[in-house]
């Protein structure tokens, strides 16, 4: 099949196709919703950082024991750019594969990746539920909890600010604003039932 830039339609069909889980769902939608704000911030091609961010985990529910490389397989049977194949391998280097970061688009989705989820965990614990109420001062404070979403790599999100030459407040307040342009869609609208202000603030 000849190679030609994917759309994003292509590519959520594909996501649907692979994946049936809705969280799964709703953080490839996260970490698209990222790298797209951080493409239109750095002038580059927003719609293929956001392809890719859509994608990035493709293979993760069918085939966790093959995270990352089936998805290579897959995009390459689609016919999909080179670039794009390297670019979701890239982010799972270290842990599932060799292949490390070397283009912004890489080195960012490396760095957010992980740090969605953790935005995302922090959203959910607070009395609205939602993104919105999140600061970067709240992502930092659960930073330092290591039993609070002990699933998130806090090592590969500073390896990948590290990569960027990027300071980690910076990173966490782009992931913040760009999941708040979602919010619905990734589920961290926040409870219709919370009435803001009922409550101690919390930092």
């Amino acid at each position: 099949m000849t190679e030609q830039k994917p759309t994003r339609e292509a590519a959520f069909a594909l996501l649907r196709q692979y994946n049936q889980n809705e969280a799964l769902i709703k953080h490839a939608l996260a970490v698209e919703a990222v790298m797209r704000y951080c493409a239109r911030r750095r002038g580059q091609d927003a719609e293929m950082w956001g392809v890719i961010g859509l994608v990035h985990d493709l293979d993760y529910e069918r085939f966790p024991d093959r995270h990352c490389h089936k998805s290579g397989e897959i995009l390459r049977e689609q016919g999909w750019p080179e670039e794009y194949v390297r670019a979701v391998l890239s982010h799972g280097w270290g842990i599932c594969t060799d292949v490390q970061p070397q283009t912004d688009l890489e080195k960012t989705l490396y760095a957010m990746d992980e740090l969605t989820g953790l935005i995302a965990a922090t959203a959910l614990v607070r009395p609205s539920k939602s993104v919105r109420d999140v600061e970067v001062k709240s992502v930092r404070k659960k930073w330092k909890e290591k039993s609070f979403a002990a699933g998130v790599n806090r090592e590969v999100i500073e390896k990948g600010a590290a990569l960027l030459g990027a300071e980690l407040n910076d990173l966490i307040a782009e992931a913040v604003a760009a999941m708040r342009e979602v919010a619905e869609a990734i589920g961290l609208a926040g409870d219709p039932g919370h009435t803001p202000g009922n409550e101690i603030r919390q930092a």
